[in-house]
Parts: C-alpha cells; sequence; structure tokens
C-alpha cells in the first residue's frame, strides 16, 4: 500500500516527533491536539528541533522550512479523513485510546491503515474496538523519535500482511531499524528492558550499591550508554511505573512489580528529568545523586 498523507494523534512527548520524522521523509502530516495549547507547545517543540539542525549544520534552511511545511495542526478529527496510516500517540491509557479510535474510525477512508504507539498495552484490545481489526498494527516508536533508529512493527492475532508489511515499509523509509514483534504485552524491549530498570531499584532497596555507583558500574561493565537510574529519570519515573503495573497485571511476576521506592517516588511527584528530580536532582549545572529517603 501507498502512502502519501500520514495522521498523528497527540502532539506530546512521543507525537510530535513521530510527526518531525514522518514529514522529514517527505508523508504531508496531520497532528492533531484537544486543545490549541497543547498543539501549539508540540508544534514548538517541532520547530526547536529543525532550528537546531540548522544551527548544527545537519539540515539546510530550506529542507527545515519544507518539513515544517509539510505539518498541518489541527484540532478536529474530519481532517483525518483522506489519510493513509493514522497513528495515535495519546495518554497511554487503554480507556481514552479506545474512545478515540471509535470516534476515528468512522471518519477515516476504509483503505487507511490504523497504528498504534503503545508502549506496553495490548494492540488487540485497541484493534478489536475499530470495524478494520485486520487493517490495525502496533508501531512502537521510542524517545526522542527523531533520532532513536528502532521502531517495534507489531502484529496481532488479526493483522493482514498487506498491513503488516505496510507499517514496515514506513519505518524503513523513515530510516528506521524495524523488528517484528508479536503483541505480547512489553513487546521485545519493554519486556527485557524494564525487568532491568525495576531489579536495579530493588538492588540500590537491598544495599547492593549506591544510587550513582550502580549506574557507573552498568555503564563501564556492560559497555551501556547511561546506568539505570539515569534512565529511568529520562523515561519517566511514573511512565516506568504505569508500564510496570501493565506487565504485572499480565504476567504476575515479581520482576514486572513496582518496587516500593519507585511507587513512593511516583507518589510524591518526583517522575525525573521532566519534574527536575528523580534518582537525581536536575536543579544545578549538572544531575546530583539523591538518596530517596524512603
Amino acid at each position: 500500500m501507498e502512502i502519501s498523507k500520514v495522521g498523528v494523534l497527540g502532539a506530546g512527548l512521543m507525537g510530535h516527533g513521530i510527526a518531525q520524522v514522518a514529514a522529514q521523509a517527505g508523508y504531508d502530516v496531520v497532528l492533531r491536539e484537544v486543545d490549541q495549547a497543547r498543539l501549539d507547545k508540540g508544534i514548538g517543540r517541532i520547530e526547536k528541533q529543525l532550528g537546531r539542525a540548522v544551527e548544527k549544520g545537519r539540515m539546510e534552511q530550506s529542507d527545515a522550512d519544507a518539513v515544517r511545511g509539510r505539518i498541518n495542526g489541527t484540532l478536529d478529527y474530519a481532517d483525518y479523513a483522506d489519510c493513509d496510516l493514522v497513528i495515535e500517540a495519546i495518554t497511554e491509557n487503554l480507556q481514552q485510546k479506545l474512545d478515540m479510535w471509535r470516534e476515528l474510525d468512522g471518519i477515516v477512508n476504509d483503505g487507511a491503515v490504523l497504528a498504534t504507539n503503545t508502549s506496553s498495552l495490548s494492540v488487540i484490545d485497541q484493534a478489536a474496538a475499530t470495524r478494520r481489526p485486520g487493517r490495525f498494527v502496533g508501531l512502537h516508536f521510542f524517545n526522542p523519535a527523531q533520532v532513536m533508529p528502532l521502531l517495534e512493527v507489531v502484529q496481532t492475532v488479526t493483522t493482514d500482511e498487506e498491513s503488516l508489511k505496510t507499517g514496515f515499509e514506513f519505518g524503513e523509509r523513515l530510516g528506521k531499524t524495524c523488528v517484528h514483534a508479536k503483541d505480547k504485552t512489553g513487546f521485545i524491549v519493554n519486556r527485557l528492558l524494564v525487568p532491568y530498570m525495576l531489579d536495579a531499584i530493588r538492588a540500590y532497596e537491598e544495599g547492593v550499591g549506591s544510587i550513582d555507583q550502580i549506574d557507573a558500574a552498568m555503564k563501564a561493565g556492560a559497555n551501556h550508554p547511561m546506568g539505570p537510574f539515569t534512565l529511568l529519570d529520562f523515561v519517566g519515573l511514573d511512565t516506568t511505573k504505569s508500564i510496570a503495573d501493565i506487565m504485572f497485571d499480565e504476567y504476575r511476576e515479581r520482576r514486572f512489580a513496582a518496587p516500593p521506592t519507585l511507587r513512593k517516588m511516583v507518589a510524591a511527584g518526583f517522575y525525573g528529568q521532566k519534574s527536575g528530580r528523580g534518582f537525581y536532582d536536575y536543579s544545578g549545572d549538572k544531575p546530583v545523586a539523591v538518596d530517596p529517603g524512603l
């Protein structure tokens, strides 16, 4: 299936990045948010990223202008009527996603492929809420979508071969490394990565090492680009807890359970980089590891 116009639902952390990389690949993009303020913020992020690319010599100004020109913001689902591929990147809440798909499904043309960027929820639950479960896939991008090379293309029990192929072709045109994942909670990366991060917290709770020492050990000993606590703060402790809760509910194994320290930090509003404090304090010139005191 040939794609010329891509719809992205949600201009937040993931949505604005997906819209940008799609426009950079030459697609016309429709980007929706629930209100003008959030839409303006998302488009502002895209403009900032494009401006930075020009400043660093990675892109010509004319190319940046062309990318921005291919992105059209909207508050109206009707603008998705002629999209060939629609990707949702809204809040990781199943009920909100289901409500959105039920409203959008009757608007988008019957031949379009629908996709979810969910990182942990079952894709089939969303596909089954539409009239086209065969034309529904998971397209799991990683943050930031403009930089991270991986795209998990998720096949459900109902996904037809044409739609799966469309997902791979789309990702490849974006320059992503595409991997085929089955619709198992957490897919490939989070199924392996989240228990690792949770186990780092448990190691800290059990006195194996301090936050900064565990981070330093995994960077130098396993050649990871960042330690587990730096990664937790980058991903967001609230996001990690949400994924852990979903995975534990599915598998009922301790390795997927959110440790007490994580639950208490989220309750206190310590989400990581985005809140200014997580396992590190970001208020100074450089991050400083802090004892959660929990």
